[in-house]
């Protein structure tokens, strides 16, 4: 299988605060909405010793097609709150609204609710929380919801106590329904699987993936995984492949999981960085897309080792922009019908632009400096799409323009990125060069 491949930048936004999570709405009426967290160490004032505190920060945005003279996100909300691990929105209204749940360093499971104003605008409001336990962080939260089936909302939380738990709403309230001990040191990630909601999975700083099955109770996982060699700190179900599980680690390994058999792997993936979040397409069952750590953003096309034909999970794109750890990252739900076109070129980047596999890799010294040239004009106006066209060399051209009758498809993402406090929003436009058996678009 070979494909042409291309990602775009849209637009960078300086988040101040170190940012670690995104996540687009995926509330049919609200899918041009995007929240990112973030999160920041201050060391106590004094003496050396004080305590330091964790601050963060949550921006609420909204994105616009391209084609003005703006740039595609507008900020719409930004409210200072504790530090942020996690954002994760409910696949489906509750009460008629989007419902968004934060996982803070307070050890505080909080919900907002994405109103309406007369006026027309959106802002987000607090509606409950919930504290997972004493002296403790919580490190990330899933929704029960995943296939769209708003029967039954739950949530599930993991905190730095080495606990899972698993909550539910009622009335507009989080009530606790139980937590147990899951792991020895930090339970960096819990999950649910979206088939069946009474199966959680949890990964933690002790190495071990482990399986539970709400109905008999947390006394006694129903598997107990080594795989990983390190701490394992993303899974994610796939919403429309069953039994099909996506988990990550430190260990710079994806593996690939049938959840009936949970001893060898369907695949093991070497990303080149440690794995903190996974990401499965919300319509296209065999993209994943991987927020690395020290090794970009990448997506992986997994058709083959979900058909049971073995072998690794190739890269159908990478996103190399961000300028340091890549942490949060997220598929938007919105239309992206036309092509992308060719990025502006404004001023010169410091090191020339260099093809890699379809993407042209902008090499820059600071985020906020060099690397905006290619989106602002020398007087700071941005510049929209389509004014300019970069040369292109005769290879890419190949690459980009092969078989531009096949299926094809156009994605809008966002990423952020930890020290350097970056999110940027980016589309991926891809073809395969051998018709498959379902063409979407996002």
């Amino acid at each position: 299988m070979t494909w042409k491949s291309r990602t775009r930048n849209l637009q960078v936004f300086d988040t101040e605060l170190s940012a670690d999570t995104v996540e687009w709405c995926p509330v049919s009426s609200s899918h041009d909405i995007l929240v990112c967290g973030t999160y920041q160490l201050q060391k106590g004032a004094g003496e050396e010793d004080a305590t330091p505190s964790r601050i963060g920060r949550l921006y609420l945005f909204e994105f616009r097609r391209a084609g003005s003279m703006s740039p595609p996100l507008t900020e719409l909300q930004r409210m200072d709150t504790a530090a942020i691990l996690d954002l994760k929105w409910c696949h489906v209204p509750v009460s008629g609204e989007a419902v968004l749940g934060l996982a803070d360093a307070t050890g505080q499971l909080q919900l907002y609710t994405l109103q309406h104003s007369q006026e027309g605008g959106r802002s987000l409001h607090s509606l409950c929380s919930s504290k997972v336990g004493p002296e403790r962080l919580a490190l990330s939260l899933d929704w029960s919801t995943g296939r769209m089936d708003s029967s039954d909302v739950r949530v599930v939380c993991s905190d730095s106590a080495g606990c899972v738990s698993v909550l539910s709403m009622a009335e507009g309230a989080l009530m606790a329904l139980s937590q147990w001990k899951a792991h020895d040191f930090e339970a960096w990630i819990a999950a649910f699987s979206y088939w069946d909601t009474q199966l959680v999975y949890s990964g933690g700083d002790d190495c071990k993936l482990k399986g539970w099955d709400l109905r008999l109770g947390p006394s006694c996982p129903t598997f107990t995984s080594k795989r990983h060699s390190m701490g394992v700190c993303s899974i994610h179900s796939n919403p429309h492949r069953e039994h099909i599980l996506a988990t990550g680690s430190y260990d710079e390994q994806v593996l690939l999981w049938d959840g009936r058999n949970m001893r060898q792997p369907l695949s093991e993936i070497a990303v080149g960085g440690g794995v903190w979040r996974l990401k499965w397409h919300p319509s296209h069952q065999h993209l994943l897309l991987a927020a690395c750590m020290h090794n970009d953003f990448h997506i992986l096309h997994c058709q083959q080792a979900l058909e049971g034909r073995g072998g690794a999970c190739p890269m159908a794109a990478s996103y190399i922009l961000h300028n340091s750890l890549a942490y949060g990252a997220d598929w938007s739900r919105l239309s992206l019908e036309e092509p992308a076109p060719c990025s502006p070129v404004i001023a010169e980047p410091k090191e020339s632009l260099t093809e890699s596999g379809g993407h042209l890799r902008i090499q820059y010294e600071s985020p906020t400096a060099s690397f905006d040239t290619s989106l602002e004009d020398d007087a700071g106006r941005y510049i929209p799409e389509g004014i300019a066209a970069p040369p292109i060399t005769p290879t890419a051209i190949s690459a980009l323009n092969s078989n531009e009758d096949g299926p094809s498809m156009s994605c809008l993402l966002a990423s952020c990125s930890f020290y350097d406090h970056m999110l940027h929003v980016w589309r991926w436009d891809w073809a395969p060069d051998e018709v498959q058996q379902e063409s979407v678009q996002c």
